[in-house]
């Protein structure tokens, strides 16, 4: 049966420039780039990206997948037995099937994901076109794709001869700067086109955070660009083709600058932020004329500069103030009058070093000057406006104060429209919470202001929304608005990493699904170039602990591999010479406590991505980092036991309903049980790794480290069938880890459910620690049951008691609703633990088989648990599209499946035998393409290739 390659849609996204799939009719090309030179952001799935040059030198080798899809959907059991790629320089060369940068030939294999580029060398900002066609599982070819394309990005250093430009003094404003709030920079450079352009190409990095203009329009639809780094080893740099905007003649660039984390927004408050210097930009633009000649504009000490444009003060915890009185008009137009404009200074390299002033007079040197050696193009989804929502509410508590509700705890910023008198000035400040009397609740905010203020210029209409803040609010409070605000005076703009959906749960219990909305919408809000926390304090970092097992779980919800593999490269360049992890990356704030539980993250996370996404690279680019951590770490075990724990199972339900964490000494778990029961975890891991890449030697000693770990663990802790004081963090961690002798597990699993019952009263007992593991130690150990009663639980503490207190996010307390507020955050993910991995695998039983990663083999196997009478969920696989959808009533099990051609999948069916189960309506053992396997555990199980199938079984 003829293959041919399938669509998918992504999730709130638009067209980026430099990288697409070229119109067909029903095909779209996956460009996989593990490859930070292209940006595949119009293409239909992004899964991995290329960190083979640590050095920020952007690989050559882009690697390539597809979605194949049958022509005719009754097919079974179809894969693809072989696959030819073209790759051209010209897309005439592509349409007469002329691969002159790589015909890779007729390649025997099922591989369709992550297949590198094989062909001639590749050039900087080098066009390249490409299509593939698959053999079917019969040796039939299919027809080929439509084209795609990609664009190289800048390979090396030398490519360079931009200069960073800025600022670096305080200019006019000294006590702007004392409280880290900078004037916005705009920047602004004019050349001519004297000749008819074939193509333009921008490469820039405007830090921290930038807007690119070109003859008044914006260039991209990124906001809060490029990504965030350990700036003192990266910079990001982001990429556009921009023919379209120039115009013969006059043409100008301009860019807008503001802090983001370049600039630290705090000084001393709470730990205290770093900060690496001034707001810069290094720009460099090849413009292609079709005569084949070339020119290049570049960042130099030619480019004007002011700082007295209309943002005021940015500062991403405290807001943006801006002023429409002072706007600069048509500045990044040409002929503008700059004259009141000063030179922009040559400054120092944005790697943190101390800044050197070059003023624009300076001479000018040839090559390139200090370019951080880590420049790198972005590697994900950069971040956008992706939905915009309309209050559902406004009130006003006191005279001349309006409160407006959004109806969800968001994150973003606020579109105001307004019209008034020259000079009014109207304020906007966000919070997740109301007070009784309904005025705004911003204790939970601690420092951060979160107010953005507007002053009119007095023209009729106005609209205003920030550029270079973000909060995180359900609720705004206006103040100053000339008159009273109408509730469309208001837009909430949803803003986060693009990243695409990866997949959908729904189930026949609202709470559920309730919770997994607010799930969803705590993941979209904590993605800031990695994974974050708290968006509405003074906070907002990527904690290593908070993830380490939740990352699973979001993959089944949004595709979640670049940003992942990112945030590992941030791990990597936060690594010490010494092979300290800290516990926050990038360590924005100075955070190496050396303790294993947090930065086992970076041991834990590649494991999830392999498993989850079937690249095998990410461990081999992470692997020296992570054989660094533990060789270091390895130096504090003492006995076989690691006593380096800093935080304990951090956020324990408290019994108090004002306290944070828990006073119980029964309910704690002691630091160097969970320390070693981690390292033991990890050391696994490692052997695992070593030996997935032919380390034998090292494969050999980490597992001889677990064996050490394992005994003296046991000898030390485990005592009356129970680990230590019995908490429920200290069972679940060595069920989960395969820690206890196996004649015990019974003992301790019968110990942690009597916790369960007794002391939490079926409602969740462990910290975020404990929590990552919990439910699937449940439903593994055969009581799903009980895991169906604490994921729908609605009184305190679980997650649908939040759901009952109005959340529309997950707390980062239990009891978010009446604790101390200094650590009280309404949108925070390290609560929701393996939720949603149970969810996705148990409940719906869509699982990938380690053995065969990335969905290659699914094993799926549903949990028709308590009251439940359906569930429906889908995931976005590199493969496809694998659903089941499943229902019970009093005529039996019924359950559709959905298998992605290319994978294979283990069916377990529930079932009293296999004489009971039919397969679109016959009996299973004569389906076609459904093999019977065997009886186990109350299922039917079932061996199938890709399809459509449909089962019931009788009761």
């Amino acid at each position: 049966m003829t293959l041919v390659l399938a669509s998918m849609k992504r999730f709130c996204s638009r067209p980026a420039p430099l990288c697409k799939v070229l119109p067909g009719p029903w095909i779209v090309l996956l460009l996989i780039v593990f490859q930070p030179a292209l940006f595949a952001l119009d293409i239909e799935r992004l899964c991995c990206e290329d960190l083979k040059q640590p050095e920020g030198i952007d690989a050559a080798q882009p690697r390539l997948s597809w979605i194949l899809k049958c022509q005719k959907h009754s097919v079974r059991g179809e894969r693809q037995s072989a696959y030819q790629v073209l790759v051209a320089r010209s897309p005439e060369k592509l349409a007469a099937n002329q691969g002159d940068l790589w015909d890779s030939g007729r390649v025997a294999s099922e591989q369709s994901t992550c297949v590198r580029y094989e062909g001639a060398p590749l050039v900087s900002g080098q066009e390249c076109f490409w299509k593939v066609r698959a053999w079917d599982s019969e040796g039939k070819p299919g027809p080929w794709s439509e084209a795609g394309r990609w664009s190289m990005g800048l390979l090396a250093p030398g490519d360079w001869q931009a200069r960073w430009i800025g600022l670096d003094e305080a200019g006019p404003e000294p006590a702007l700067r004392q409280d880290r709030r900078l004037p916005a920079r705009w920047l602004r450079k004019e050349f001519a086109v004297k000749k008819k352009v074939r193509r333009a190409t921008v490469y820039y990095s405007g830090l921290g955070s930038s807007e690119l203009y070109i003859n008044g329009q914006k260039a991209g639809d990124e906001v809060l660009s490029p990504g965030l780094a350990e700036y003192s080893r990266r910079v990001f740099y982001m990429t556009h083709e921009v023919a379209r905007l120039l115009r013969p003649g006059a043409n100008a660039l301009g860019v807008t600058l503001g802090n983001g984390w370049y600039f630290g927004p705090r000084g001393k408050e709470f730990y205290g932020s770093r900060s690496f210097g001034f707001p810069k930009l290094l720009l460099q633009m090849r413009i292609e004329y079709q005569d084949g000649s070339s020119t290049i504009v570049v960042s130099d000490g030619t480019w004007k500069l002011t700082t007295q444009g209309p943002i005021r003060a940015n500062n991403e915890y405290d807001g943006e103030e801006y002023d429409a009185r002072m706007e600069l008009g048509r500045w990044s137009l040409p002929r503008y009058d700059d004259s009141q404009w000063q030179p922009a200074h040559l400054v120092s390299s944005a790697s943190g070093a101390p800044p050197r002033i070059l003023t624009g007079d300076a001479p000018v040197e040839s090559g390139p000057l200090l370019i951080c050696s880590n420049l790198s193009a972005q590697r994900i989804e950069p971040i956008r406006v992706t939905q915009t929502l309309k209050p559902v509410a406004a009130t006003e508590p006191s005279p001349g104060t309006f409160i407006f509700d959004m109806g969800q705890n968001m994150v973003g910023w606020c579109r105001l429209h307004v019209s008034g008198p020259r000079g009014v000035a109207v304020s906007l400040r966000h919070a997740e919470r109301l007070k009784p009397d309904g005025a705004l609740y911003v204790d939970n905010l601690r420092s951060a202001k979160a107010t953005d203020r507007y002053v009119l210029k007095g023209e009729g209409k106005e609209a205003y929304e920030p550029r270079f803040t973000y909060h995180g609010f359900r609720y705004v409070e206006v103040t100053g608005y000339p008159g009273r605000p109408p509730l469309s005076a208001l837009e909430g703009r949803v803003v986060h990493d693009d990243l695409e959906s990866a997949g959908e749960f729904a189930c026949s219990e609202p709470l559920l699904n309730r919770i997994c909305h607010n799930i969803r919408w705590g993941l979209r809000g904590n993605y800031r170039s990695f994974p974050t926390d708290c968006p509405q304090r003074d906070e907002r970092l990527a904690w290593l602990g908070d993830r380490a097992v939740e990352s699973k779980g979001e993959s089944y919800l949004f595709n979640t591999a670049a940003i992942y593999r990112k945030w590992l490269q941030d791990m990597a360049d936060s690594q010490k010479a010494s092979g300290s992890v800290p516990d926050i990356c990038p360590p924005y704030r100075f955070a190496y406590s050396d303790n294993v539980t947090w930065p086992s993250t970076s041991v834990i996370i590649p494991a999830e991505l392999f498993e989850q996404f079937g690249d095998i690279t990410v461990i081999q680019e992470h692997y020296v980092c992570m054989k660094n951590w533990m060789d270091y770490m390895g130096r504090f075990v003492t006995n076989g036991i690691m006593p380096r724990d800093a935080y304990g199972d951090w956020c324990v339900p408290p019994e108090d309903p004002q306290q944070i964490h828990s006073k119980d000494p029964k309910r704690k778990t002691i630091g160097s049980l969970l320390a070693t029961a981690y390292f033991y975890k990890d050391a696994r891991l490692m052997g695992e790794y070593a030996a997935q890449l032919g380390k034998t030697e090292d494969a050999a000693h980490f597992n001889g480290l677990a064996e050490t770990l394992k005994a003296a663990f046991n000898a030390k802790f485990l005592h009356d069938s129970q680990y230590d004081n019995g908490s429920q963090t200290s069972c679940v961690l060595p069920l989960s880890f395969g820690l206890v002798p196996e004649d015990a597990r019974p003992q301790i699993f019968d110990h942690l459910l009597a916790k369960i019952q007794t002391e939490s009263r079926g409602h969740i007992g462990t910290g975020l620690v404990g929590g990552q593991w919990l439910m699937r130690v449940l439903s593994d150990n055969g009581r799903p049951d009980v895991a169906c009663r604490i994921a729908t639980q609605r009184t305190y503490p679980s997650w649908g008691y939040m759901v009952e207190k109005g959340a529309t996010t997950i707390w980062e307390l239990w009891n978010g609703d009446t604790a101390d507020p200094a650590m009280n955050s309404g949108n925070h993910m390290m609560l929701v633990g393996d939720l949603g991995i149970w969810l996705f695998e148990d409940l719906a039983g869509i699982k990938p088989d380690p053995a065969q990663p990335g969905f290659k083999h699914i094993l799926m196997r549903p949990e028709p648990v308590g009251n439940l009478t359906f569930v429906r969920a889908t995931h976005r696989s590199p493969y496809g599209l694998v659903s089941s959808d499943w229902k019970k009533d009093s005529k039996g099990f019924h359950w559709n499946v959905t298998v992605p051609v290319n994978a294979t999948a283990t069916l377990y069916v529930p079932a009293q035998s296999v004489d009971a189960v039919k397969e679109s309506g016959r009996p299973a053992l004569s389906a076609r393409g459904v093999k019977f396997a065997r009886m186990e555990g109350g299922c039917a199980i079932f061996e199938v290739g890709s399809g459509s199938y449909a089962f019931d079984a009788r009761p």
